[in-house]
């Protein structure tokens, strides 16, 4: 049977790879204006910042290396490495958010000066910045769940940046130091709000549950409805990578089914490919009335039928 997979392609490396090189750049600049100038909100951006870096390193890896072909030892390639890396990503971001909180808590206790002007201006870059490689990776995302967790590390941080303006503005305006430390407890409310969705869909990958958004009573019925199938059981569903669906079951067929037994599974297939994206598909074919094993059985009805 033949089908196609989605691996990453080169313009969604190059993009990845272009998206490292201009967020690292600004992580430094970030992070010596926000040590300067005393703000622990544009610090936890930096720190933010260098997580998406190493998220879009991540990314990239995981994308480069599900072009590799499948071996005898891997015999579905590598595309659980780009589930690993959203996973990884994921996991990073609840890291940063517990620092954030811990960083804020600190500062909320003990409150130090902050400069306004580099805050504001800083992460204004950083908003236009985060905003444009969100902007290059949506496309990729909606399809991959490796990419879509750098996406949402970018666009969590276009957010995250617009809120440290906001802080900004308190404080040139008002003189209160304390909307720091707010806003980046804030910023870390985002990054685990940002990172759950990725976080369990990764976890929901590699324990092999049904994708999200699929619902198993639809797919056995409309492997039910397909003529000359009497049962179906033994149904899995799992994702091996992002756009690579399989499923596995056995089906029933009666006596006058089994010389037909080859349009039950092209039919069977085709429907589970186009109402559910499922393009691998293993189905085990059993005759009513006969052991799943004795070969026999199912072998004498055949030319019974035949006769």
């Amino acid at each position: 049977m033949a089908h196609t997979h989605y691996h990453g392609s080169s313009p969604t490396g190059r993009r990845l790879a272009w998206s490292t090189i201009i967020t690292l750049s600004f992580v430094l600049a970030e992070a010596v204006t926000g040590y300067f100038s005393h703000s622990l909100a544009l610090l936890s951006d930096a720190g933010h910042n260098f997580a998406d870096a190493l998220a879009l390193i991540i990314a990239w890896y995981g994308v480069w290396i599900a072009l590799k072909p499948s071996t005898a030892r891997r015999t579905f390639g590598y595309h659980r490495v780009g589930t690993l890396a959203a996973l990884v990503n994921s996991v990073s971001l609840v890291v940063i958010a517990l620092l954030v909180f811990w960083e804020a808590i600190e500062r909320l206790r003990h409150p130090q000066p902050v400069q306004s002007t580099p805050m504001i201006i800083v992460a204004t870059i950083a908003i236009l910045m985060n905003t444009v490689i969100s902007l290059w990776l949506r496309g990729d995302a909606k399809r991959d769940l490796n990419v879509r967790s750098a996406y949402m590390h970018m666009l969590g941080d276009a957010i995250s940046a617009a809120g440290v303006v906001g802080a900004g503005f308190v404080v040139a305006f008002t003189g209160a130091s304390i909307a720091d430390p707010l806003v980046s407890i804030l910023i870390g409310i985002l990054i685990l709000w940002s990172s759950w969705g990725i976080l369990k869909e990764s976890v929901n990958v590699l324990l092999e549950a049904i994708p999200a958004g699929m619902n198993m009573n639809e797919v056995e019925q409309t492997i039910a409805r397909v003529h000359g199938v009497l049962e179906v059981h033994d149904l899995h569903v799992w994702t091996i990578g992002s756009g690579m669906i399989c499923c596995s079951c056995h089906v029933m067929v009666n006596e006058q089914s089994v010389r037909s037994g080859e349009n039950v599974l092209r039919t069977v297939t085709e429907k589970l490919k186009a109402n559910f994206g499922i393009d691998h598909t293993t189905i085990q074919v059993e005759v009513e009335g006969c052991d799943p094993n004795d070969m026999f059985c199912v072998q004498r009805i055949a030319e019974h039928q035949h006769n």
